[in-house]
């Protein structure tokens, strides 16, 4: 295994728990670096470039939703893991429109952390049936060095949003249907809430339409799912 690109950093303020997912981890194969602060995930983040951070929402200072939400403002592409001690569907919603690509509540099987981890990782590296870049009404979307531009202007996207709007885009002028982007960005054994896809349609087209409320790139296929057409 290659520990350059498998590099995680566990964002934790209970020592005893932070040890627990280390040895997990680093059983697993895994690279990992700590952090018992935000802050100092923040500036771990910068100088290690870790490919995924496992991220506790109840940190001293800088709390779990505003590390999410500055390192999805940096334009860093790591994946984001949150661990949160509420079953509460709010803060879980709340933690993936801060930008986090899963969570899991506290406490957690070690094995599915693992293989949540791994999945995260497949689905942020998809395999590409082709490394052409996919172009569509003035968007281009590049996906060998995982770039997006409207009108020659790039797009900063998350790894998500990124492969959301590539699935719409090899898909062009088919509508993909709600169950269907749902297993592709979250996987088929996904149980999250349904309102999660609605949530990161939004926020890509934010990003990438002039006028968001009234789309023309990402149409919503009423009572079925979404297209580009």
């Amino acid at each position: 295994m290659d520990l350059c690109k498998n590099k995680l950093i566990v964002v934790e303020d209970e020592s005893a728990t932070r040890l627990l997912i280390r040895s997990v981890l680093l059983k697993s194969g895994f690279q990992v670096l700590e952090a018992s602060s935000g802050e100092a995930a923040l500036e771990l983040c910068a100088c290690e470039g870790p490919v995924l951070m496992v991220l506790d929402i109840g940190l001293p200072g800088m709390d779990g939703f505003e590390v999410c939400r500055t390192l999805r403002a940096s334009g860093r592409g790591q994946g984001i893991l949150m661990l949160t001690a509420k079953e509460d569907d709010h803060d879980k919603i709340q933690g993936l429109e801060a930008g986090a690509d899963d969570y899991m509540v506290k406490p957690f099987n070690p094995r599915e952390l693992v293989a949540r981890i791994r999945a995260v990782l497949r689905r942020l590296n998809p395999v590409s049936p082709s490394d052409d870049a996919l172009l569509f009404k003035g968007l281009r979307l590049e996906p060998q060095n995982r770039r997006v531009f409207r009108d020659g202007i790039e797009v900063r996207l998350t790894p998500r949003e990124f492969h959301l709007l590539a699935n719409l885009l090899r898909a062009s002028g088919r509508a993909m249907s709600r169950e269907e982007l749902t297993d592709a960005l979250w996987g088929t054994n996904h149980y999250g809430s349904p309102k999660l896809l609605d949530v990161y349609v939004r926020r890509l087209r934010e990003k990438i339409e002039a006028d968001p409320s009234a789309p023309q790139l990402i149409q919503t296929v009423w009572g079925f799912g979404y297209a580009c057409r």
